[in-house]
């Protein structure tokens, strides 16, 4: 076990996840954008887009996966999103004695922004993207930036005044760290990875409708190679597999909460054959609709008996 993970900031923080969480789910706590979790076993593949936000293993290993890239972080690390991403998410080690313990912390791009203006921190001149999603070290200042955020818990009248003051703190941090730069990059307007970010915003708002790359690169005003070049650093992927599991995943969605017919679903999800839709959901999920959707259902079942 690394030292990291028997410090006494690190115990502390799982004292506060155990106290203000529950087994098994995702809690928001009481100071905005902060979120716990626990769990108490390894966990099925999670779909989901994954909003910006710096996220801390306490307890466990976590591994995501972001196109055919594979991100894998325990507690001695930190996994930062920097844009809204469709990934995979799994709990890869967890246990009911030693249960997987997290936190998330959201933020926009605007709170980055204010950190960079309030500060003498600069980047580098060069314009250069890189991906959306990175692991990294985590260092002694960071951990306890976040301690600090986590404590408030403890005294609920103090939080309106100071989580704004230890959020800015983790960014600054953040910012301060190896992948400040790819940070920073998304809040400047204008840079290559801020053009991108804007691209990535309108897919995710306009998921079912169709689209023109030719159209996506002269909105971000770039030329089309670069754009693609561009897109593919920050997402891993191109525009339309970045669609493609936008669709997907809330094909998925729709399948499992409501009583849809699989034909119905893709045309719903801006699919104009159902069994190229068909085809693609069991390449993403492993089976097709109706045979993905029994198997989670009863799954479920089971969970809840």
């Amino acid at each position: 076990m690394s030292d990291i993970v028997i410090a006494p900031q690190h115990r502390e923080l799982s004292r506060l996840i155990e106290r203000y969480s529950q087994r098994d789910r995702s809690c928001e706590t009481d100071i905005p954008s902060l979120f716990f979790y626990q769990h108490s076993s390894v966990s099925e593949p999670v779909y989901r887009v994954y909003k910006p936000s710096l996220c801390l293993i306490v307890q466990g290993t976590k591994q995501m996966l972001l196109a055919h890239e594979r991100f894998e972080y325990g507690p001695a690390n930190y996994m930062v999103a920097s844009m809204n991403l469709p990934v995979i998410g799994q709990i890869i080690k967890a246990a009911p004695d030693a249960p997987y313990m997290s936190l998330k912390i959201e933020f926009t791009h605007s709170d980055i922004l204010d950190v960079l203006k309030a500060t003498e921190l600069t980047l580098p001149q060069k314009d250069n993207t890189r991906r959306a999603l990175f692991v990294g070290q985590l260092e002694t200042s960071l951990r306890d930036a976040v301690l600090r955020l986590a404590r408030l818990l403890d005294t609920p009248d103090e939080i309106p005044f100071l989580a704004p003051l230890y959020k800015k703190e983790i960014l600054f941090r953040l910012l301060q760290g190896p992948y400040g730069p790819a940070l920073g990059q998304i809040a400047l307007e204008g840079s290559s990875s801020s053009r991108i970010k804007d691209t990535i915003d309108r897919l995710i708002r306009e998921w079912n409708k169709p689209f023109r790359v030719e159209e996506l690169a002269e909105e971000a005003n770039m030329s089309l190679s670069a754009f693609h070049r561009n897109f593919k650093e920050v997402t891993a992927m191109s525009p339309l597999q970045f669609q493609k599991q936008l669709r997907l995943q809330e094909a998925r969605r729709i399948l499992l909460s409501e009583a849809a017919d699989a034909a119905d679903v893709a045309f719903r999800t801006g699919y104009e054959s159902a069994s190229q839709f068909s085809r693609e959901y069991a390449r993403m999920f492993g089976a097709p609709p109706r045979t993905d959707i029994n198997r989670l259902k009863e799954k479920y079942e089971l969970k809840a008996e």
